[in-house]
């Protein structure tokens, strides 16, 4: 075998290499060739060869430079041009503008901006979109400076005090009653008449004592040229204390069992105005929405409405505290009980003597005012407060409880009876030959343009079902239904007795206590089923709104379900209280807003009915409970008065004895304690 043949790594020369392959000078034509050089083409003839050189064994280095350098600068005239100046492209340019430097000028004072154009009319600027976020931290801090402040006074003062003082005047008051009831009845002997005159002495300053606050009070009010029932306090302390004296000295019996009684009201009306203060500032503060209801003059019927608005923190702080008119009038029939008194004092001692004069003016000014006098405010006032906040509620003051007692309409949407989930859809059965998503299709329309309650269950519905959506014409309201164009189609939805009236065949055995019927065309076409669940709070609500006269709900939602057979029949209220007036009403008490400004008449933090309803209701039973309390009492605290002057004149003052007067007190304290008690029941 050959030796070639058998080696595997056979050498090859150079020359073959470059048959194989190609010489340099034929790879720098294909090269010049690509780079656009100017390259013959071949027209047939041979060209002359020139004579072979020899092939060197050696590859020289300086032809391939030679060839790389040339194809780079080739490569780089194809890519980027520049156009010397001077030359004819160049001349064809656009002129190249040179760059000027800005001038800066000095500061100055008096520098005023220049505008290139005149400023033409001023435009005002975008209004400021509404974000809930801001509009609560406005809220927020508007509760913090006030009712949240306020809270933190009222609580740092606490109520301790107060309840240790009347738990201690009210023993005292039991003391002083007990030794007037022993001695009325013989039970003390004449050596223990000094002890006895002695002890109720000390009575009547342990009271004085415990309620030092309430007579400092009274005294403060006359430097500021005012008149209370602490004023008349003061001056019954200071008749007892002259009475007091009279009784050491002739060994008789004071009346400082009524004094302690009066003291103990004048301190319980004191923790009830602090209690009611606490829970009004307490309630304002948690709040995180503050809905107003405002009364709105000649919007239904010629009568007002209770409309609701966006609260206002400064409506409840600029009005909670104002004196109220049944207040003002018990202050003066309090001055006049005192200058008759006066008087009744003044004939006693000219007629008998100084003992005389001083013993009747003391039992004229006690019998004058009964002890409940002094709570006919307060009681009725916090006990309406108690219940108002647990539902997030506050009455705007006196003024607010005169509004909310005016005969007057307040309306109702379905919201309000049947909050987000009391309404759902139960069911779907669907008669006929229509396409069911047609069906639902035409009563979401249908439905929808009329509005209500019922409008977002069939929105719901068909997004469900990927129904198309469709707009609703000619729509018209009926009594327990509505119609309309759908599509160029007409459409009937509501009760089953509603499209029996209009003509449509409703097959047997397809009723349903609660179901929107709906027909196309005339031609019956589905039923769908609902359901209503009561909730505890729109019933409490409605029930209370029905309760009072001179208090009118109107409905204003466009639901057709919700007619009086039906809310009779759910609530269980006497329905000729609440009106159902037309859609065109409706629709425009829905839409009443109030005016700018305008007071709030109360404030609610939470949703639903009850928390507006027993603001109306609570503040009519608050006004009764006051005013017939103050009547009450001025009309026991006049015949108190005429019963003395009838004494004087017929001579009888023995009969003006301190259990005689306090059996009068004890008298008047029933009815005074059951009229505080009306705003317990609202």
């Amino acid at each position: 075998m050959d030796e070639k043949e058998m080696n595997p790594q056979e050498e090859f020369s150079l020359e073959e290499i470059l048959k194989e392959f190609g010489s340099f000078e034929d790879k720098n034509a294909a090269a010049a060739q690509d780079l656009g050089e100017d390259v013959r083409v071949w027209d047939g003839t041979v060209p002359e060869q020139p004579a072979p050189q020899p092939v060197s064994d050696t590859v020289r280095l300086d032809d391939i430079t030679r060839v790389v350098r040339q194809m780079e600068s080739d490569a780089t005239d194809a890519t980027v041009r520049f156009t010397p100046v001077g030359s004819e492209e160049a001349e064809k340019l656009p002129p190249v503008m040179p760059v000027q430097e800005e001038k800066v000028e000095p500061y100055s004072e008096s520098w005023e901006p220049e505008y290139e154009q005149p400023i033409g009319e001023y435009t005002p600027p975008e209004p400021i979109v509404f974000r809930p976020k801001n509009r609560l931290q406005e809220l927020k801090r508007k509760l913090v400076e006030g009712p949240e402040k306020r809270y933190y006074e009222l609580l740092e003062k606490g109520l301790g005090k107060l309840q240790i003082a009347i738990f201690l005047n009210l023993i005292v008051a039991a003391l002083a009653v007990g030794a007037t009831v022993m001695q009325a009845f013989g039970m003390v002997g004449a050596e223990r008449m000094r002890l006895l005159v002695y002890s109720q002495f000390l009575f009547l300053l342990l009271s004085a004592m415990l309620g030092s606050y309430q007579l400092l009070e009274g005294f403060s009010d006359l430097i500021h040229r005012k008149f209370s029932l602490n004023t008349l306090l003061l001056f019954s302390f200071a008749a007892c204390c002259a009475d007091g004296i009279m009784c050491l000295k002739f060994l008789h019996v004071p009346c400082c069992g009524i004094f302690s009684l009066n003291m103990t009201m004048s301190l319980w009306s004191a923790y009830q105005k602090r209690n009611t203060e606490m829970a009004q500032m307490d309630t304002m503060r948690k709040a995180t929405r503050l809905d107003a209801l405002v009364c709105m003059e000649g919007a239904y019927e010629g009568r007002p409405a209770f409309v609701r608005a966006d609260g206002q923190v400064e409506d409840f702080m600029d009005a909670y505290h104002a004196s109220s008119g049944v207040e003002k009038t018990l202050s003066v029939y309090a001055l006049v009980a005192l200058l008759i008194s006066i008087v009744i004092g003044v004939a006693a001692g000219v007629l008998r003597d100084v003992t005389a004069g001083i013993q009747s003016f003391c039992a004229a000014l006690l019998v004058a005012v009964p002890a409940t006098s002094y709570i006919t405010l307060s009681r009725p006032a916090a006990l309406l407060q108690r219940r108002l906040h647990k539902l997030g509620t506050v009455i705007c003051g006196w003024q607010g409880v005169k509004d909310l007692s005016r005969n007057a309409a307040f309306p109702i949407n379905d919201a309000d009876l049947f909050p987000a989930g009391a309404a759902k859809l139960n069911g779907v059965k669907f008669y006929g030959t229509r396409d069911p998503d047609a069906v639902v299709a035409y009563a979401a329309a249908l439905i929808g343009a009329n509005g209500g309650g019922m409008a977002a269950l069939f929105q719901q519905l068909l997004e469900s079902r990927s129904g198309y959506h469709y707009e609703a014409k000619n729509l018209r309201t009926y009594t327990g239904g509505i119609g309309g164009e759908v599509e160029g189609e007409a459409v009937l939805a509501g009760t089953q007795g509603f499209l029996q009236s209009m003509g449509v065949e409703v097959p047997e055995g397809t009723r349903v206590s609660q179901a929107v019927y709906v027909a196309i065309d005339g031609s019956f076409s589905g039923v769908f089923a609902l359901s209503y669940n009561k909730v505890k709070a729109a019933a409490a609500g409605l029930t209370t709104l029905c309760a009072y006269r001179g208090l009118t709900p109107v409905l204003t939602d466009s639901d057709f379900m919700l007619s009086e057979g039906f809310l009779r029949s759910k609530f269980g209220v006497n329905t000729r209280r609440i009106g159902f007036p037309d859609r065109a009403m409706r629709q425009q008490l829905a839409a009443l807003e109030p005016e700018e400004g305008t007071p709030a008449s109360a404030m609610t933090t939470k949703e639903g009915l009850a928390s507006l309803a027993f603001a109306v209701t609570g503040a009519r039973a608050l006004r009764s409970a006051s005013t017939t309390g103050v009547v009450i009492h001025m009309l026991g605290g006049i015949l108190g008065l005429l019963i003395v002057i009838a004494l004087i004149a017929v001579n009888a003052l023995h009969l003006l004895t301190p259990a005689n007067l306090l059996l009068y007190e004890l008298i008047w304290l029933i009815p005074g304690l059951l009229i505080t008690e009306w705003t317990r029941v609202v």
